[in-house]
Formats: C-alpha cells, sequence, structure tokens
C-alpha cells in the first residue's frame, strides 16, 4: 500500500524525472520534506531503507529547479538502493505516461491503495508497465561473443540484448536475437538472473549460452561490431553494476577455472 508522507519525519527522498534522480551533495537526501523544502503532500511511501522511510516524488511537482543525475550514473550505489531508486523511476514513468485510460480514454490518477493508476470514469486500474527483455552471454571455448552498439559510448563491447516478442518463450527469444543480430546459432540455454533496468521501465533476463554453429555476420542495422574474444584480452566492456558485466565476468571466472584445472 503507498501512503503519503509525514512533513516532520526524516526519510530518503526519491525525486525523478525519467531516468534521472535528484541527489543531494551525490547522495540520496535525506531529511524531513519541511527541510528540504519539498511538497510532501504529493509523496508517496514506497519502502524502507536502512530504518527509514522512502519517499517517491516526481520533479515536477517540485517548485524550485534541481540538479538531476541519471541511473547510469548510480551503477555503484549498494544494490538495495539502486533497485529501490529504479522503482521510483517506474512510478515516475507510469505516472506520467498513464495519465488517461486505454480503455475508456478518462483522466487516470494515483491509487494509494494499489501500485497503479485508476481511471475515474471507468475505475481501471493500469499496473506500471514491464517491459521483457532477454541478454545473453555466449561462449565459444575459451572466447565470447561480444557486441558493439552505435548508441555505445567510446569503444564499449557488450554482450546481445533484445526485447521478447508476443508468443515465444524467453529461451526462444534469445536463440532468435542471437542469429539475428550476429547470424550464429547457440545451444544449451541456461537461465543466469535479472535486473530492473528502469530505461524507461523494462527487466533484463540474463542467460548464458554455447555457440552451435554459423559464422559471424553483423546486422549493421543493430551493430556496430560483432566478434569473438579471448577471456584474457577482452575489450571495454560494460560497467559493473549491469547484468551485462555480471554475465561477462561470471562467463570469464568459469573459463579460468576450466583452465587452471585443466576441465
Amino acid at each position: 500500500m503507498l501512503k503519503k508522507s509525514n512533513q516532520k519525519q526524516s526519510a530518503y527522498w526519491l525525486v525523478v524525472n525519467g531516468s534521472d534522480l535528484w541527489l543531494d551533495s551525490g547522495a540520496i537526501p535525506f531529511g524531513s520534506a519541511e527541510a528540504l523544502n519539498l511538497p510532501e503532500d504529493k509523496a508517496i511511501e514506497i519502502a524502507h531503507y536502512q530504518g527509514s522511510k522512502v519517499y517517491w516524488l516526481n520533479d515536477i511537482d517540485v517548485e524550485r529547479p534541481l540538479e538531476m543525475n541519471s541511473l547510469r550514473e548510480l551503477l555503484d550505489f549498494p544494490q538495495q538502493l539502486f533497485l529501490l531508486i529504479s522503482k521510483a523511476i517506474q512510478f515516475g514513468h507510469m505516472s506520467q505516461t498513464m495519465r488517461f485510460c486505454g480503455q475508456c480514454g478518462g483522466r487516470c490518477a494515483l491509487n494509494h491503495n494499489q501500485l497503479a493508476m485508476q481511471c475515474q470514469q471507468c475505475r481501471t486500474l493500469h499496473y506500471p508497465r514491464i517491459f521483457p527483455c532477454i541478454i545473453v552471454a555466449v561462449r565459444n571455448g575459451s572466447k565470447l561473443l561480444l557486441a558493439q552498439h552505435p548508441r555505445h559510448k567510446g569503444n564499449m563491447y557488450t554482450v546481445i540484448a533484445g526485447f521478447l516478442e508476443v508468443g515465444e518463450t524467453l529461451e526462444q527469444c534469445v536463440a532468435r536475437e542471437v542469429k539475428e543480430e550476429t547470424g550464429i546459432n547457440i545451444k544449451n540455454i541456461r537461465y543466469f538472473g535479472s535486473q530492473p533496468w528502469a530505461f524507461p521501465s523494462s527487466m533484463m533476463m540474463g542467460f548464458v549460452a554455447d555457440y552451435a554453429s554459423g559464422d559471424i555476420k553483423p546486422d549493421y542495422s543493430e551493430l556496430s561490431d560483432a566478434a569473438w574474444f579471448e577471456f584474457d584480452n577482452l575489450p571495454d566492456v560494460a560497467p559493473k553494476g549491469t547484468i551485462a558485466r555480471s554475465l561477462i565476468d561470471d562467463t570469464v571466472e568459469v573459463i579460468m577455472k576450466e583452465v587452471t584445472t585443466g576441465k
């Protein structure tokens, strides 16, 4: 259940705009609504962190300008805190993109008893949209399949990822995305883990897989490059804190153990 804030009670404040967050001297603002000059009547309690309440607030409801920071800059925050920030960002996205009912066109407002927007005419509840995505580390012996995307800065490479399509399983999506983007076939697809990714509202579901057949033929409408890289000679890769980096690091660790033990 969502709860209103208390004006004089100290708490953590997650003030969001899109995938950006307000930080105070590089940290999550902590204090009372009164001390921080925040509109307590607009704030919603969404969690607890280190014994204190956590409130979500959209920066559009704050009358003074705030210096915002991208969620991408906060990957080194403790995981629990990063996930709470992601939650606030996704609530903010919900409140800004579901202002009208997709069923009858009526105006929606936040339902404080549900994590949802509710139509004021037909009363339909609209919950946050979550976009399912797969991300996969593909291994070929001692090599990893890594790709470079035009949107990435510098010379960073990462693993293959893509959105789930209607009517397919996660495993089918993994195989399809790798085939479409690189031209190769994979096998032995195994689940690895997941990470909420609030850009703006995705759920990344990680897998590992093994090379089966084919030659790399990058889809240049999606990628700038794709290639096999030896585990001990990788290019610049995704930053720590991302599931992409966890997939890469875990695969390298597995290969290193096999090299060391001869298995």
